[in-house]
């Protein structure tokens, strides 16, 4: 009998729990070390193994008061969070007078900002994670930035052209600069020139020097990530001439330039997880895996990559259930799978049986296998955002809800087999899903406003939410993930100050009905949300005590 992987959201989780749990190749030991270190496919610190659930909070080190960063740290922890993913970075093309920025890169001129709104700054988030008991994942750079010019400046920037849409700098995970920014100040027009480009190269290697060099001996460090969602395109078109080995080439370079300055913390990429089963790669795996026969029921799935004809098989196979499910619902007529309102599948695209996806066969220019074994990077990365991205298609007969969980847990699936096949440790360092209460806050990653700002039925219920993020999560800890890093914290009774990312009264996407809070009542000046703060569901904190649980029980 076939497997029905995408049926029911049940069925599909059943399915991965019984025998994609791979144990990676054995490897030398290290010795204990106050540093985060890997053993084989798991993590380790002092000699034990390290298993986390983490959150992201990119706008950390922007935040006003050292008690508001103290403060957020404390409740990160408090839930059992052991790391949190930080923006190491905070490019301007025009120096502000109001909030944090790390780097000015205006024509090709470049000024490090060391002083107390600067790295003073990361210095102290760094310093009050460790107080608080919280390693620090450190992203360099960012793929997106999607600005609407190249100032700067220091009052509300109007991000999609109107007031109404106006937020202050920072807001955005986007907002902080990257390699569109370099791109641009260095007088170059293609987002791929940001890995090509040697003037960029070295100015980029310089500010991360300037960073890696900075906390070299501190243990408080997880991890150096080289850049968010790295990939061939972003706001600024690709060159056309961007594949996955320019992408791969720029990881090798920059890891084993991070590497000769610091030999004593991770590296990692902070790509999507994409894949490109049938590139040609710069690190094939050695020895390349024999073809093998399909394990025996009740086994264990063997260690071997994700291939082209593995994915071909378990679409024809979907395909084929999907289509006797429509016969026998009346429903075989109707033209293209919907996939939460983003793409439809009409009638030719479908008789296209030999694609396998753009998650897949290399379309952004990422292969997360390739990168994941060079030797310089220490651990694979996903993320996951099924509001944002496809990762399995749809079947017409479930909920939207209901696809979305299924999506994600095949694509754990193939990401946990993926770096089986390496053997080196893997993290989903981002994963959310829109809630109705967040849904008027919503902005893509490569966007700058709201999409659905007028329309109160996008998203899921919050026990929705709930019951995806524990199943996702569950799937993780059986697949033997190292780590797990939810999208975003969500923050009250911060300092608002004017011009900065937390301004009086902009606590959401729109201005126009938020006013400044009454007798500087501070409990309104939450952190911010692009359609992803976990403050708007309160059951989040269980969910992460739970994983939290469950993640030093399986060590």
């Amino acid at each position: 009998m076939k497997d029905r992987r995408w049926f029911t959201v049940g069925g599909l989780a059943a399915l991965l729990l019984s025998g994609l749990a791979v144990a990676a190749p054995p490897t030398a030991k290290r010795g204990s070390s106050q540093f985060v270190q890997t053993d084989g496919a798991s993590f380790t610190v002092n000699g034990s193994k390290f298993r986390y659930v983490g959150t992201n909070a990119y706008w950390l080190p922007a935040l006003n008061t050292d008690q508001d960063i103290w403060n957020t740290l404390g409740n990160i922890s408090a839930v059992g969070a052991k790391v949190v993913r930080v923006w190491a970075f905070n490019d301007v093309a025009t120096t502000p007078v109001n909030g944090t920025w790390f780097q000015s890169i205006q024509n090709g001129k470049v000024s490090i900002n060391d002083g107390p709104n600067g790295l003073q700054k990361l210095d102290t988030v760094v310093q009050m994670a460790q107080q608080h008991g919280l390693y620090v994942m450190m992203t360099l750079t960012n793929n997106w930035y999607p600005s609407a010019s190249n100032s700067t400046g220091s009052s509300l920037q109007a991000r999609g052209g109107t007031t109404e849409t106006a937020l202050p700098r920072n807001y955005l995970s986007n907002d902080y600069g990257g390699m569109d920014l370099y791109v641009r100040q260095f007088g170059l027009q293609c987002h791929d020139q940001f890995y090509t480009d040697e003037t960029i190269l070295n100015a980029f290697q310089n500010f991360t020097s300037k960073i890696v060099s900075r906390y070299v001996n501190n243990p408080a460090i997880f991890s150096w990530e080289l850049a968010n969602d790295p990939r061939c395109d972003s706001t600024l078109p690709t060159s056309g001439s961007c594949t996955t080995e320019t992408v791969t080439q720029w990881h090798a370079t920059m890891a084993q330039y991070i590497r000769s300055i610091d030999p004593n913390h991770l590296i990692s990429s902070g790509n999507q997880g994409y894949m490109c089963t049938d590139c040609p790669k710069l690190y094939p795996l050695n020895p390349a895996p024999a073809p093998q026969p399909s394990p025996a029921p009740g086994s264990k799935k063997r260690s071997v990559p994700v291939t082209t004809k593995q994915l071909l098989r378990e679409l024809a196979d979907f395909r084929r259930s999907n289509r006797r499910a429509a016969k026998l619902s009346g429903r075989l007529k109707e033209d293209g799978i919907r996939v939460r309102g983003r793409w439809a599948a009409t009638a030719t695209r479908r008789q296209q049986s030999s694609e396998v996806g753009p998650a897949y066969d290399g379309s952004y220019g990422v292969d997360s296998q390739d990168i994941m074994n060079i030797p310089d990077i220490n651990f694979g990365t996903f993320q996951l955002f099924p509001d944002q991205d496809t990762y399995a298609p749809s079947d017409p007969s479930l909920s939207s809800y209901q696809n979305s969980v299924n999506s994600g847990l095949y694509w754990i699936r193939n990401q946990a087999q993926s770096a089986d096949a390496v053997g080196k440790p893997l993290i989903m360092t981002a994963f959310g899903l829109v809630t109705q209460d967040n849904a008027a806050d919503f902005v893509p990653f490569n966007m700058t406003t709201a999409l659905y700002a007028s329309d109160t039925s996008y998203g899921v219920t919050n026990q929705q939410q709930t019951d995806a993020y524990s199943t996702w999560l569950n799937t993780s800890v059986s697949l033997n993930l190292a780590g797990m890093i939810q999208y975003q914290w969500g923050q009250q009774n911060l300092t608002a100050e004017p011009g900065t990312v937390i301004s009086p009264g902009t606590t959401g996407i729109t201005l126009s009905s938020r006013a400044t809070p009454a007798n500087n009542d501070s409990s309104q000046n939450m952190s911010p949300n692009d359609g992803y703060n976990s403050r708007s569901n309160p059951d989040m904190s269980q969910v992460f005590n739970t994983t939290a649980n469950a993640t030093q029980n399986s060590s």
